[in-house]
């Protein structure tokens, strides 16, 4: 039995016209993107969707929440979707609102076909790297929480560029338990080199820990 196409993408379209929902479809596959179309924001919210980067076509003005209504409700959710906003309503208060909430673009019905399909792959190519940015922090977080509870303290001692007999002093240990520490701390962190670990303490928020004023 032949196995269904494999998804990268997804083009999800909400707006309470058919007709302009059916335009769409059509556009997108037409340059091969993968779409799921919605006449409500309740639709959309109801669905499965598949975890891949994506992106949302909402129409400002639709029946329940209205698109505007339905950005803010997903950023307080904490649910990361870009937006391409597409309105036959709009104006400039409405546009700015939209771009200052995260918006990726604010179109005017009719757009332009190259001019959306634009907007779609640049708000896809965002999220795919997004969603691999945050993948590698999980990552990076995992490893981090297999460090001991003395190694996340030399972590802070070692990206803050302290050497190892300076840091022996902080922790009064001696230097070859520090570089002890470090070993582990290289290994577990899969780091390549300091500046590695330095910038891995960076996406991690780890704050660096300076020697303590005699």
């Amino acid at each position: 039995m032949k196995e269904p196409p494999t998804i990268e993408s997804v083009v999800f379209v909400i707006d309470d016209d058919a007709s302009v929902r059916e335009s769409l479809k059509s556009l997108f596959e037409s340059v091969g993107l993968h779409v799921e179309l919605f006449g409500s924001a309740d639709a959309f919210l109801q669905s499965q969707r598949p975890d891949v980067a994506c992106c949302l076509v909402l129409d400002v003005r639709l029946p329940g929440l209205s698109g505007l209504e339905f950005q803010s409700e997903l950023a307080k959710t904490g649910t990361d979707l870009p937006i391409i906003f597409i309105t036959g309503h709009g104006d400039i208060p409405m546009s700015v609102q939209a771009m200052k909430a995260g918006a990726v673009e604010f179109l005017t019905k009719p757009c332009r076909d190259q001019e959306l399909l634009d907007a779609v792959r640049l708000a896809i190519e965002g999220h795919r790297a997004r969603r691999k940015e945050e993948k590698h922090i999980a990552i990076l977080r995992s490893q981090f929480g297999s460090l001991t509870a003395r190694e996340r303290q030399v972590v802070g001692f070692v990206t803050a560029g302290l050497l190892n007999k300076q840091i022996a002093a902080e922790l009064d240990i001696s230097e070859v338990t520090v570089k002890m520490h470090r070993g582990n701390i290289i290994r577990k962190m899969r780091a390549r080199s300091l500046a590695d670990l330095v910038r891995m303490a960076d996406l991690l928020g780890i704050s660096r820990s300076r020697p303590i004023a005699p």
